[in-house]
């Protein structure tokens, strides 16, 4: 298990953590999402023992992670820019690995180096994109650990690849003790492997819980109700998220079962009614948004109020991607070979 226990941590006035209790559980797959500059890469290298929080501790399997090289030694920490060492073949990086891993799986590296058709003795440099984030992942399964921390691991891999990558996690829980705990910004493709996912903001949790029971407490209702009292009395008796109109239809983001919901939208006596479960990405927008988290534009008028569905995600992703490097994540990128030492030898 990975404990977190109140952790914060800073890079000059950049809070990139801030006071994140939170545990990991054994042989599941765990999600973290965030939104740009969460601090999802700093808590992995902190997990890692890359970094040490300024406050609080983290522990994996009841044990100091920070310069504990025992305990390091079933960690297996994919960043996410990687880095391979100038002239390296996989050969080279597996007989590296292999070094340093005790329970290293010769046997098995080959096997999945077959499965995924990549060429050992080939230069990592020519490699493309997709190509290296496969071998960071078989390096990863091969090296016997216990845990595996990849941060933006999926970003790169075209459909199959990731259903092959997502298959390979599922298939080494079910036949040892393995935890994966995956960094993503994109929230289909974790909903699609995780069984347990934390949502992290302002470098804080708002949320952590197994992803179907998180489903099943908010939902999203639409309904047409006969008068505007019946709207007010039913606002009232639901925990509200998230509230519009599409022209007479009603549509509410609540807490809540559904049985829960729909028997306090009966005593409404709606004409229409249907309760709807939210994807994993509209569940994120929706906790977000809660805690104050709203495209502004120029003005200061909030975007959303003229923007509805799939175009409201659209500009949302677009701006996300404007703000390529936040501030707290440029700070941390810094030497990556110094980054490697410090996470394999200190």
């Amino acid at each position: 298990m990975i404990e977190i226990r109140n952790c914060s941590k800073a890079f000059g006035e950049i809070h990139a953590i801030d006071h994140v209790l939170m545990e990991i559980g054994e042989r599941q797959i765990f999600g973290l999402v965030g939104t740009n500059g969460a601090g999802k890469s700093t808590l992995l290298r902190m997990a890692a023992g890359v970094i040490k929080p300024d406050e609080g501790e983290i522990l994996v399997d009841q044990e100091p992670v920070y310069e504990n090289e025992k305990i390091k030694q079933q960690i297996f920490y994919i960043s996410d820019g990687g880095y391979f060492p100038q002239g390296y073949t996989a050969a080279d990086l597996k007989d590296f690995y292999r070094e340093y891993y005790p329970d290293f799986m010769t046997d098995r590296y080959s096997k999945l180096m077959d499965q995924f058709h990549l060429d050992e003795k080939r230069r990592i440099s020519s490699y493309s994109k997709g190509m290296k984030k496969q071998l960071l992942v078989i390096m990863g399964i091969s090296a016997g650990t216990k845990y595996l921390l990849c941060d933006e691991t999926f970003d790169g891999l075209d459909p199959v690849m990731r259903q092959a990558v997502k298959s390979l996690f599922v298939s080494e829980i079910m036949n040892r003790d393995f935890t994966p705990v995956i960094a993503s910004h994109n929230m289909r493709e974790l909903e699609d492997v995780c069984d347990h996912v934390g949502l992290l903001h302002k470098g804080g949790i708002l949320l952590s819980r197994e992803l179907e029971d998180m489903k099943f407490h908010i939902h999203k209702i639409q309904c047409v109700l006969p008068d505007q009292t019946k709207e007010e009395a039913l606002l009232k008796e639901l925990d509200v998220l998230k509230k519009e109109h599409q022209g007479s239809i009603l549509i509410l983001t609540a807490r809540g079962s559904r049985e829960e919901i729909l028997q306090k939208v009966q005593t409404q006596n709606p004409i229409f009614c249907e309760v709807i479960p939210l994807t994993l990405e509209e569940i994120f927008i929706s906790e977000t948004e809660v805690a104050g988290y709203e495209v502004k534009n120029i003005s200061g008028r909030s975007l959303r109020s003229s923007l509805k569905g799939s175009t409201w995600i659209l500009v949302l992703l677009l701006l996300g991607f404007m703000v390529a490097f936040p501030v707290a994540e440029l700070m941390l990128i810094g030497n990556q070979t110094d980054e490697i030492h410090r996470m394999t030898f200190v």
